[in-house]
């Protein structure tokens, strides 16, 4: 009887079925003396449980104290933080000095060209953007002769 109890419990064990309270009869019947020949080989997987209860780590794992990989990211955190102004400092001072000197021409025939040049560029822009309005014109008019809007 004792027998097909343990054989159930085997089954339940291996579809995850099983409790704790029966796991534990499980363990105890394989570290027993008296198994079943036919089931001796499910004595390596509950033996383990025996076994690692009785193991002991033999190395000592040394352990770094939190105080000092604070100290190390607060060193992190501060370069970078001073590393990031220093850069925005110079980025900024650069970028003054650039905007200070567009557009500054000395000499008066220069500056007169130049703005020649910047006023052509607009108008042939906006020329380009009045024969686009040119095709709504008519588009609009063919929609008044269709729907006939006068």
């Amino acid at each position: 009887m004792a027998l097909d109890r343990i054989e159930i419990l085997i089954e339940k064990y291996f579809e995850g079925e099983t409790s704790i309270a029966e796991e534990k009869e499980l363990k105890n019947y394989f570290s027993s003396s008296n198994v079943a020949q036919h089931l001796e080989q499910y004595s390596a997987v509950f033996g383990y449980y025996k076994q690692a209860k009785n193991e002991q780590l033999a190395t000592t794992i040394p352990l770094k104290s939190k105080k000092q990989s604070i100290v190390v990211w607060l060193s992190v955190a501060a370069s970078v933080v001073v590393m990031l102004g220093v850069g925005f400092t110079f980025y900024k001072n650069n970028l003054n000095t650039e905007i200070q000197n567009v557009g500054k021409v000395d000499d008066p025939e220069i500056a007169f060209r130049e703005t020649q040049k910047a006023l052509d560029l607009v108008s042939k822009h906006l020329n380009k953007g009045i024969e686009s309005v040119s095709y709504l014109n008519e588009f609009e008019q063919s929609k008044n002769k269709i729907f006939k809007i006068n």
